[in-house]
């Protein structure tokens, strides 16, 4: 990892009485207040280290994919794929889907982000990591992802994964952010997901049909990353990039 962006490890909070034990004189650095200032430095923390970042896709997915499966050669194409297009590729920096990606963005010559969080059962950031921070709040670290990224792409994954995915559209369906896409990458693992929204929860009323074109549901790795280009660029300039690569596809395969 460049050690400019190496991350540092997030203080400990104390109760007012444990700061005062260790600290004589400034048990106040315990209380809720100075909390507000920690969670500050946080954010001062993420956009420092991601200010420079240039255009970027958040990559979501299960830290419990195992390394050699297919879902994690998968996560290897999205990050190699992404980084030859242009990308730099954030995910939460953990094992499983998203070292996958972060690992194919570094063997492409990319930008690699990990974004972590301090939990007990974590091990750090991953060794493909080249910019690293790790967080101790959520909702402070959720901030980056949305903040540096051209979009979302979400590989099978769990309550977390599913957490930063409803999340993201409903930041997206509320304006609350530039509308970008959100791709899913397998229709089998993600097929029922988009089933029982339609047929359950649009069907009861509580969400409105249109809410359903937010997504975009696929199995191929680089219409994921053609559908985020083309979102990007605008439909003028991503005729023009797609009549290109399709050029130069045909230069190579003619030898």
């Amino acid at each position: 990892m460049d050690a400019r962006f190496a991350p540092e490890e997030p203080p400990e909070f104390a109760s007012p009485s444990e700061v005062e034990e260790q600290h004589p004189g400034m048990g106040h650095l315990g209380t809720e207040a100075w909390r507000v200032l920690r969670i500050q430095s946080e954010f001062v923390d993420g956009f420092g280290m991601l200010a420079d970042l240039g255009k970027a896709v958040s990559v979501f997915g299960s830290a419990r994919t195992e390394p050699g499966s297919d879902e994690y050669r998968t996560g290897e194409r999205v990050g190699r794929a992404l980084s030859e297009a242009g990308y730099a590729v954030i995910t939460g920096g953990g094992p499983g889907a998203m070292e996958a990606a972060n690992k194919g963005a570094r063997e492409a010559g990319g930008v690699s982000v990990g974004i972590g969080i301090k939990l007990p059962f974590e091990s750090g950031l991953n060794p493909y990591v080249d910019r690293g921070i790790t967080f101790r709040y959520f909702f402070a670290r959720k901030t980056m992802f949305v903040k540096y990224a051209q979009g979302f792409i979400v590989l099978p994954g769990g309550i977390g994964t599913l957490d930063e995915l409803f999340e993201a559209l409903t930041l997206v369906q509320t304006g609350k952010v530039t509308h970008f896409p959100v791709v899913l990458i397998g229709r089998d693992y993600w097929s029922g997901v988009l089933t029982w929204l339609r047929d359950v929860v649009i069907a009861q009323g509580k969400a409105s049909p249109a809410d359903l074109d937010l997504i975009r549901l696929t199995d191929d790795v680089d219409e994921a990353v053609r559908i985020i280009r083309d979102a990007d660029l605008g439909p003028a300039k991503a005729e023009a990039v797609s009549r290109a690569d399709k050029e130069e596809a045909e230069r190579r395969a003619a030898g």
